[in-house]
């Protein structure tokens, strides 16, 4: 069973929502036969390269909030990332352009390093307090932390060009499905599931997928059969 996750670095509920729906497949029963694959989503992809600013003050802007709101924000969902065990920066964050970091993604996924890298990508931007957007030195850092090839990486970074096709394509097949935000989970290219729903949610949506996927046979018997251990004859009079 293949199930793909449409995110952006930006987005907060995609880090929260990657967690819970992790939390979910370790308890699913058929885990080991789940492929999770990750595409891109920009939630700004009209962010120049070396555009960014403080993530409260683009919040407040955007939503037509004050600061102190848009704080307030910012520490909710600090504290649903407390109650999954992951750590969130609630103030200083940045924001910026998301491409290189979703072209360096399809390079990790034919790397075998894509879940290592979103992950690296997730700590750098939620957990930790040093800019991440618009420095391509720390984004290198944290594309060797998770397994990849520095001299490969500083490639991909300097050929604008690299992976961007892969990118825009996620971008417009999420169109097409009907995604207008993230996170969003689609199972099996049959089940969808939008934002960073609860643990029981996408515990609900693997089995019902995977019942489908493997539907139980309703057995009639009673009729003359043969097994491995060989025919069975009808009785005689």
């Amino acid at each position: 069973m293949r199930v793909e996750i449409w995110t952006d670095i930006n987005c907060p509920f995609c880090y929260l929502g990657k967690e819970r729906f992790g939390q979910a497949l370790a308890e699913f029963a058929h885990g080991d036969d789940v492929e999770v694959v990750h595409r891109s989503f920009e939630l700004d992809p009209s962010l120049a390269a070396d555009e960014s600013g403080p993530v409260i003050t683009k919040i407040a802007q955007k939503y037509g909030i004050s600061e102190a709101q848009a704080a307030a924000n910012e520490r909710g969902i600090g504290a649903q990332a407390a109650e999954l065990g992951l750590p969130y920066v609630t103030e200083g964050r940045d924001y910026g352009s998301s491409f290189d970091m979703h072209r360096l993604l399809h390079f990790a996924l034919a790397q075998g390093k894509q879940e290592e890298l979103l992950d690296a990508l997730n700590r750098g931007n939620f957990a930790e307090e040093e800019s991440l957007f618009g420095d391509h030195e720390r984004l290198v850092r944290l594309a060797v932390d998770a397994g990849l090839d520095e001299s490969k990486v500083r490639g991909v970074l300097e050929d604008p060009n690299a992976y961007a096709d892969a990118v825009r394509a996620d971008e417009r097949e999420a169109a097409q499905l009907g995604a207008t935000g993230v996170p969003f989970f689609v199972i099996d290219r049959k089940y969808g599931v939008s934002g960073a729903q609860p643990v029981a949610v996408f515990a609900q949506a693997l089995d019902q997928a995977w019942g489908e996927r493997q539907p139980v046979i309703q057995t009639v018997g009673g009729a003359d059969a043969c097994g491995p251990d060989g025919c069975e004859l009808p009785a005689r009079d």
